[in-house]
């Protein structure tokens, strides 16, 4: 499952989790959150908080804001209503939640408010980890992409959306998460065949099983595997990369969402070219790619994760000329994993 970003102070806490009926889908009537304080615009790293930072919205006595500035201020202390749309249960999970709002549905899962998938309403992109995946396509050879960990498919609306063309194949462990996906997050149109002829194939189960393969092997592998709010533990071990790295074809590679570090790196330290040791993911990638492996964290305004692509470091002048705008600056980014 994807995730990384916490829905804080939760909605739908409580009696609503009444709701819940084991291996069977439960559509709720469409109701709005008791915790309605929150910005209109979610935050840049998709975080839900209850309530604005106040200190980014005082204005000034000695200089007031131009008109457009002040309006902006004030949509962004309007209040948006969030609505639950289906809950549940299942063998997997504990918790399943279709959360709407006006900018944007989210799929929330775990005991803690895990957000596991986005499907903004009012732009493209999500301003998390989810849009790094859409610059893999322009440094793997032309063939099937593998995406592990699917979620609601945050990952594959993007990646058809800019390279229409591509073969997905999404791995998702827990069938009432598809259920939900087709139904709420417009899964059912990835599995149609775009004008140029790429489309989502998923797959029910696990994704590091020897079985989660094509014939031929893949170009790109997106792992994106979280349960509980963590990484999974396989993916901390070298072992596990070896496996995952067979699957793929020759110039293939392998970009990974790390999540965070053990412990609070600023973004000063994360100058240093070892800071990566911070995330124990990265440390097992490394350990199996030596001298093979590119890191980046992505900046406080995104969010807190890192994130891994295997191989040799791309040409990054060709690869931010290759990719959409939006991110031509951001595949820059990206560093050696170097040894201390």
């Amino acid at each position: 499952m994807a995730t990384v970003t916490p829905l804080t102070s939760s909605p739908l806490r409580g009696h609503l989790l009444l709701h819940h009926r084991r291996g069977r889908l439960h559509h709720a009537e469409p109701q709005p959150s008791r915790f309605a304080h929150l910005p209109r615009r979610p935050p840049a790293t998709a975080r839900l908080c209850c309530a604005p930072d106040a200190s980014g919205l005082e204005v000034s006595a000695a200089a007031a804001p131009p008109a457009a500035e002040a309006q902006q201020q004030e949509q962004q202390q309007q209040e948006e209503e969030f609505m639950l749309l289906a809950v549940n249960r299942s063998d997997f999970n504990e918790v399943i939640m279709v959360i709407d709002s006006p900018s944007a549905r989210y799929l929330v899962l775990d005991q803690n408010r895990n957000v596991h998938s986005i499907l903004p309403k009012t732009s493209v992109w999500t301003n998390s980890y989810w849009d790094e995946f859409v610059s893999l396509p322009a440094v793997v050879p032309r063939g099937p992409v593998a995406l592990l960990g699917l979620g609601a498919g945050t990952a594959a609306h993007l990646m058809l959306k800019f390279w229409p063309w591509l073969q997905l194949v999404g791995w998702e462990i827990d069938p009432m998460i598809i259920e939900l996906s087709r139904d709420y997050f417009g899964m059912s149109d990835l599995e149609k065949a775009t004008e140029s002829g790429g489309s989502l194939s998923v797959r029910i189960g696990d994704a590091l099983s020897q079985s989660a393969t094509v014939e031929g092997g893949f170009a790109g592998i997106v792992v994106d595997l979280f349960g509980d709010g963590k990484i999974i533990p396989q993916l901390q071990e070298a072992e596990t990369w070896l496996q995952i790295a067979k699957k793929l074809m020759p110039d293939g590679r392998i970009m990974v969402n790390c999540g965070g570090a053990d412990a609070a790196v600023s973004l000063a330290e994360d100058s240093s070219p070892s800071s990566w040791v911070q995330n124990p993911t990265i440390k097992a990638l490394c350990s199996a790619f030596p001298g093979q492996l590119n890191w980046k964290r992505l900046s406080e305004k995104e969010s807190v994760n890192y994130v891994a692509l295997t191989g040799p470091l791309p040409d990054l002048d060709e690869w931010s000329a290759s990719v959409p705008t939006e991110l031509s600056t951001k595949v820059k980014q990206w560093v050696p994993c170097e040894l201390a």
